[in-house]
């Protein structure tokens, strides 16, 4: 099966699985704004904007759909003057899927400026100190009237580590909110809510958090409060603990998620969409993911490199600028480092998703997993003289 972008738009919200090997699915998520081939990876749009790049470009690479940060477009521009706008989809210049989170993550890491009660919860802005409260309805309210396709239930997440006890009543809290988000969210044909799974990283709690999520009947479901800073074997030992108790028939979302080889580990334990704000944040930064694992454009050794990053890409950013060129213009902090790095980042993600989608489908990802981790440790070309 061709992993060629192919259309289903569909009027209903639905997900087909096209093929399996072992744990991994790969399949196709329909809606009215178009399809989204999984496993797939959502580029993180946190403004209205994935940072340094065009959003023809997102698309070219690969992206099916992006994700959208409620917490901050609430507060700047705000949602209801995007409405006004004609939605996130016409602000943005983006007509295909968009995801919204609940702005539950950013206002649970506001730890000293928030207040968190059964009602919802009361958080400073960031930006200019002003009070505001955000229930599980309001943030629903809020992504509709972004026009977010998907969208995410408000959760508390917590930091770990932490007590049972706390977690536990975070995710029992979680699960309340969980239920009036539903009932806020009411029938959207062809949009979808997708729960959050918490429980930190107590087993039983996360497989109770599952349980309860999947009697609710919900379009999909997400892991939440993951790469948190837990080793990934404790990740993956949650994944593993809370697939069972999950829908076969519905996607499965893997919040904040990763490194390339975190998504590569998950999609093998079943997962189905990914986000994380690593590829797009470290080309910011003069890092750049490549096959052959990561490489810092800062470091004194490409100097006078005059080869590209891979000279094997179809990305222009990756094959055709030279590592000396980049070195510089990191080094001189010019804003096109960050630009051609971001590019070329989001072009290895999207690689690495259309990889694994074949290779699910060839019955081969056991061993394209095991090619790809090989390549990453054999590292980067040895320097030049």
């Amino acid at each position: 099966m061709s992993d060629e972008r192919e259309q289903h738009p569909s009027e209903t919200f639905t997900f087909t699985q096209l093929a399996q090997d072992g744990a991994a699915r790969r399949g196709r998520i329909d809606m009215p704004r178009g399809s989204i081939r999984t496993p797939a990876f959502m580029p993180v749009g946190t403004a209205g904007t994935v940072k340094a790049m065009y959003l023809d470009q997102v698309r070219d690479l690969g992206a099916d759909i992006i994700l959208g940060n409620t917490y901050h477009l609430m507060l700047r521009p705000g949602a209801e003057r995007v409405a006004k706008l004609g939605g996130l989809h016409e602000f943005a210049r983006w007509p295909h899927p968009i995801l919204t989170d609940s702005g539950g993550f950013q206002v649970m890491s506001l730890s000293g400026l928030r207040k968190i009660t059964e009602e919802g919860v009361t958080f400073q802005s960031h930006v200019d100190g002003a009070k505001h409260f955000m229930s599980p309805e309001r943030s629903i309210e809020i992504q509709g009237l972004l026009g977010s396709d998907i969208q995410m239930q408000l959760d508390e997440c917590i930091a770990l580590p932490a007590g049972e006890k706390e977690i536990a009543r975070a995710m029992e809290l979680s699960l309340r909110w969980a239920e009036r988000c539903k009932a806020a969210f009411g029938d959207q044909p062809g949009k979808a809510m997708f729960g959050i799974v918490q429980g930190g990283d107590h087993k039983e709690l996360r497989v109770q958090s599952a349980k309860a999520l999947a009697a609710m009947d919900l379009k999909g479901y997400a892991i939440g409060g993951l790469a948190v800073g837990e080793p990934q074997d404790v990740m993956f030992d949650m994944i593993e603990t809370v697939m069972p108790s999950l829908p076969q028939t519905k996607p499965r979302y893997l919040m904040g998620v990763g490194t390339p080889d975190d998504i590569l580990g998950s999609v093998q334990r079943g997962v189905d969409m990914f986000d994380c704000v690593m590829p797009t944040r470290a080309g910011r930064h003069g890092l750049a993911f490549t096959r052959h694992g990561r490489i810092n454009l800062k470091n004194a050794r490409h100097a006078e490199d005059h080869r590209p990053l891979d000279a094997t890409s179809d990305c222009p950013a990756t094959r055709d600028y030279s590592r000396a060129y980049l070195h510089h213009l990191v080094r001189a902090g010019e804003p096109l480092a960050g630009m051609l790095l971001t590019w070329n980042n989001l072009a290895y993600y999207q690689q690495l998703m259309a990889g694994i989608r074949d290779a699910i489908t060839g019955g081969r990802l056991a061993a394209f997993a095991a090619e790809t981790r090989a390549e990453w440790v054999e590292g980067d070309l040895p320097p030049i003289g």
